[in-house]
């Protein structure tokens, strides 16, 4: 089952060489949801396959997003732009349309207030419980 969620995700360098920037787009709100794309690899997977692969910092391991959970995220469409150093995503997510493995919509659940960046949580619920969907597999988020 894939729902309309559509995530578009913008990686500032091909070859994972810096961060990149996602907002859901179809939702009325920016910067809703957000996952990275670090290295070469994990963009060449996603390309071969249409389904989003990411390298995680925390696990330091390449992943296939929805893998273990079942959220796959199928590749809609893919742009570069006009220099050639920023790789554009626009893509489905299956189940529930969510895409955080704590549970939340979004991995950017929280938004960072203040000069002294304190913490609010901007999305009110879990869309899923992550214990039924992960286990007692470890997850490094620091809550």
């Amino acid at each position: 089952i894939v729902t309309s969620s559509v995530l578009l995700i913008a990686c500032p360098c091909a070859l994972g060489l810096a961060s990149p920037l996602a907002v859901m787009a179809g939702v009325g709100k920016a910067a809703e949801y957000g996952i990275l794309i670090r290295n070469g690899e994990a963009l060449q997977k996603t390309m071969a396959t249409r389904e989003a692969h990411y390298w995680s910092r925390s696990r330091q391991l390449l992943w296939h997003k929805g893998a273990s959970s079942g959220l796959f995220q199928e590749v809609v469409e893919m742009r570069v732009d006009d220099d050639q150093d920023a790789i554009w995503l626009r893509v489905r997510v299956a189940g529930n349309g969510a895409s955080c493995h704590v549970g939340y919509r979004s991995c950017f659940y929280r938004a960072v207030e203040g000069n002294e960046g304190a913490l609010r949580f901007v999305e009110d619920h879990k869309v899923f419980d992550p214990v039924a969907v992960y286990g007692d597999v470890p997850n490094p988020t620091q809550l």
